[in-house]
């Protein structure tokens, strides 16, 4: 069986965000606006994901 994936897409400029928060944008692989990354779903994604609601948008797949 194949694992869960999701889509992350960044939607907002991490400008003026905490470093934590750019931090954890580049630990996923997002460099700029509009850009996607898939990774596979898991509690640490998930983490990650919750670190920087605000800025990304979220598909499951």
């Amino acid at each position: 069986m194949a694992e869960k994936t999701i889509t992350i897409k960044l939607v907002k400029s991490p400008i003026c965000c905490p470093k934590n928060q750019v931090a954890t944008l580049k630990a996923l692989g997002l460099k700029k606006l509009q850009s996607t990354v898939t990774k596979v779903d898991n509690e640490a994604i998930r983490g990650m994901i919750k670190t920087v609601a605000h800025l990304v948008s979220v598909q499951e797949a």
